[in-house]
């Protein structure tokens, strides 16, 4: 519990929040300095500093040598402690190499590249998003479990946390950063610290990225998509158009010198009815449409989770599809199947406003 009232702290971080973000401005990249490196005593360290403390005034006091040489000891401890953990964590580089997209609740993962030029491996760096988890995602997680909310919350902050034990040269890391709305979402900021060696001081440094993650919303089930997508293959019309492929067998036609031997048919060869080629052919036409419009949702938010509900489904069972939103007509969309165009559907279901 938190000695100082809420309405006083607050204020108190928003400022430092603030004075830190002025310091380290955006980028994918960054290698931590004297400028954007910070170092104070740590927990253990306070009770460090009190002894330091007691140790003076009680050798000052009694005017005991002996006292007073325990304490200038303790104070090169201190010193040596505070130049080696500042210099564990200072010239480490990090860069931002690739972040995904993901459903709201879902989290997105941020993955890392660690590089340090430093002939000593680095030992004992704790990596972090500094992300709010919210009331109700820690109360339901304690309601569908024995645990009580605070252990929730523990293991939610040690599930969003990277501790290596060993670095050196270069290592690449992933980290998850929670989500609850859509739309875009900026990267809260990356918090590297360590106490390594002796756990008296404790440096750190925060690295803000430019780059942004997008949150598309969660795919939301309804009732009539039997008369609406098809379920299954088995379902698509027939009697439409045809280009060459290799999946459905279509006509025999007369080998013509040049063609691929791997389409003759040999079984009319050896029954002595000359070369014939094999022809086979892939359906096209048989796309279906995704619209806003008609999905049976009353808000806007649930008529994209249908949507994304749909290319969900037809992606899986590899329909062809398109996907029409507001403000769009119906020769601008795009038809396509299979997992990446379903992602890039779903950014746009991200994307849109």
């Amino acid at each position: 519990m938190s000695v100082l009232p809420r309405s006083f702290t607050q204020p108190l971080t928003a400022a430092l929040a603030r004075w830190f973000a002025k310091r380290a401005p955006k980028s994918d990249t960054a290698t931590l300095n004297l400028r954007n490196v910070y170092i104070f005593f740590s927990r253990e360290g306070m009770l460090f500093a009190l002894l330091l403390v007691i140790t003076f005034i009680a050798g000052i006091n009694y005017g005991n040598n002996l006292i007073l040489g325990l304490c200038f000891y303790l104070v090169s401890i201190w010193l040596v402690s505070f130049h080696v953990t500042f210099a564990h964590i200072s010239g480490l580089q990090v860069r931002l190499l690739e972040v995904t997209i993901a459903e709201v609740g879902a989290p997105v993962w941020v993955t890392l590249q660690l590089r340090s030029e430093s002939r000593q491996p680095r030992r004992q760096l704790l990596f972090s998003f500094e992300q709010s988890v919210e009331q109700d995602t820690v109360k339901r997680s304690s309601q569908d479990s024995n645990n009580r909310p605070d252990d929730i919350q523990l293991n939610i902050e040690q599930s969003t946390q990277v501790l290596l034990p060993r670095l050196q040269d270069e290592q690449i890391i992933r980290l998850p950063i929670f989500t609850n709305t859509r739309g875009e979402l900026e990267l809260p900021r990356l918090q590297i610290k360590t106490v390594y060696p002796l756990g008296i001081m404790r440096a750190w440094s925060y690295v803000y990225f430019a780059r942004t993650a997008w949150v598309y919303p969660k795919p939301e089930p309804f009732d009539w998509q039997a008369q609406y997508l098809a379920v299954s293959t088995e379902d698509l019309p027939t009697g439409g158009q045809y280009t060459q492929g290799q999946d459905d067998f279509e006509r025999l036609d007369n080998y013509i010198e040049g063609e691929s031997l791997a389409r003759v048919s040999w079984a009319h060869v050896a029954r002595g009815q000359g070369m014939l080629t094999k022809h086979f052919a892939d359906p096209v036409g048989h796309e279906q449409t995704l619209d806003y419009a008609d999905m049976p949702a009353a808000h806007h938010e649930q008529k994209l989770a249908q949507l994304a509900y749909g290319l969900r489904t037809l992606s899986q069972i590899g329909v062809p599809f398109q996907m029409q939103l507001p403000n769009e007509t119906h020769a601008t969309a795009t038809i396509g199947q299979g997992d990446a165009f379903a992602q890039t559907c779903l950014l746009r279901l991200a994307k849109t406003p």
